[in-house]
């Protein structure tokens, strides 16, 4: 029975990929999904199997989860108001392929967050007990990346921009949360586990700031904006009003301890240290 990966195109679906070979799964026996598989056609040299998967052709997804034992399931990148639906179909097309397991990227305290992205991952587990799906729940933290990505301008402005105030996030590198699953989908005994999933050392912006001055050798400060205006500046910068908006109301989420947990989770998944702000700052300066 194969271990099916969708998202396998983005970057926590191919590190997840990599992870279980890594963990000796059989190339053969992992299957790499994604809507379009131009850029996992080097995965397919190696072995894998690549198909086809579309979070909005339920025919696609019947074909891509045919001969599935276990699935990882990772929340589709799309508008958020479409993301629910997505999942449904996913979770349904993985019920009629007979899975044993359902691995849900979620967020941490989906069940609490009163985030936008926490509503959507809050009822996508909602479906997953109502269709009594065999599920294992990955509510993974804030990417590291999130932060690293933005050093040009961060290091160019000389300031981290949010509206987080000092609430602190338990951030993880994708490599990290990429391992968890990893392990999820090649051990036994989740079912029904609830993984409460982020870094070790949490941190609030202010300490990101002080974290990336110390690196870059460069005074960087954090400036606090309410949320509309950090989606006004979001927005400004470019990006999509209703992307700035969920943005901007995360960092709401964060300044209430919603992407905080102190629950180990992931360093006992992963059986080491999550990967610390540090390091990660101090790889992307290099």
């Amino acid at each position: 029975m194969s271990v099916v990966v969708t998202g396998a195109t983005g970057q926590l679906g191919r590190l997840t990929v990599e992870a279980l070979l890594r963990r000796g799964v059989p190339a053969p026996d992992v299957v790499a999904t994604g809507r379009d598989v131009t850029g996992i056609r080097d995965l397919a040299d190696r072995g894998v199997v690549v198909r086809r998967a579309d979070f909005t052709d339920p025919g696609s997804l019947a074909a891509a989860f045919a001969g599935a034992g276990k699935l990882l399931l990772i929340s589709a990148s799309v508008p958020v108001d479409e993301r629910v639906a997505n999942h449904r179909r996913a979770i349904d097309a993985a019920l009629a392929a007979g899975v044993s397991l359902v691995a849900y990227t979620s967020t941490l305290r989906a069940d609490t967050a009163a985030t936008v992205i926490g509503a959507t991952h809050r009822a996508t587990e909602e479906y997953l007990r109502e269709r009594r799906v065999p599920s294992v729940l990955l509510r993974n933290g804030w990417y590291l990346e999130n932060y690293t990505a933005q050093l040009p301008g961060i290091l160019q402005n000389g300031a981290v921009i949010g509206a987080a105030g000092q609430g602190r996030v338990s951030a993880a590198s994708r490599a990290d949360y990429a391992e968890a699953a990893a392990v999820v989908l090649t051990t036994q005994s989740h079912v029904g586990a609830v993984y409460e999933l982020g870094g070790g050392e949490a941190f609030t912006l202010t300490e990101l700031a002080a974290a990336i001055s110390a690196a870059a050798g460069k005074p960087i400060t954090y400036t606090d904006l309410s949320a509309k205006e950090l989606a006004r500046m979001l927005a400004g910068a470019g990006l999509p009003a209703d992307l700035a908006d969920v943005l901007a109301d995360a960092d709401l989420g964060l300044s209430r301890g919603e992407l905080f947990t102190d629950s180990g989770d992931l360093g006992r998944l992963i059986g080491r240290p999550t990967t610390p702000l540090a390091d990660a700052v101090a790889e992307v300066l290099r």
